[in-house]
């Protein structure tokens, strides 16, 4: 089974981060799903705004907001990824304790620059 990236507050303006790194992951060649509140396609990539039961996600990269997290803390950790980052804006130390309590690991980086300087 592949591994994908499940990229979490997703959105279909141009300027924003999480469209900009589902682009990024894409050119990359990395497997992509996308979760955000407006469906569309990004990169050949559909948002959904349905939480679906993927089993084959590495890592979850948050572009939501630390209070709007909390009601996909749950959701999340259900999908029991290797990873979930946290962009800037999405720091939260309750949800890394609770990943840290289901053997999740957590980084606070920039998707973007990990994919540039290739420690993605």
């Amino acid at each position: 089974m592949k591994n994908y990236t499940l990229v979490f507050g997703a959105s279909l303006k141009e300027d924003r981060y999480s469209n900009r790194v589902i682009k990024k992951l894409r050119e990359n060649k990395q497997e992509v799903v996308a979760f955000g509140l407006r469906e569309g396609i990004v990169s050949n990539v559909k948002i959904i705004s349905e939480l679906l039961d993927y089993e084959y996600i590495d890592t979850v990269t948050l572009y939501l907001g630390p209070k709007r997290q909390e009601a996909y803390y749950h959701y999340i950790i259900s999908l029991k990824p290797r990873r979930v980052i946290f962009n800037p804006g999405t720091e939260n130390s309750a949800f890394v304790k609770l990943l840290e309590e289901n053997s999740i690991e957590s980084d606070v980086a920039c998707t973007l620059v990990l994919l540039a300087t290739n420690q993605y």
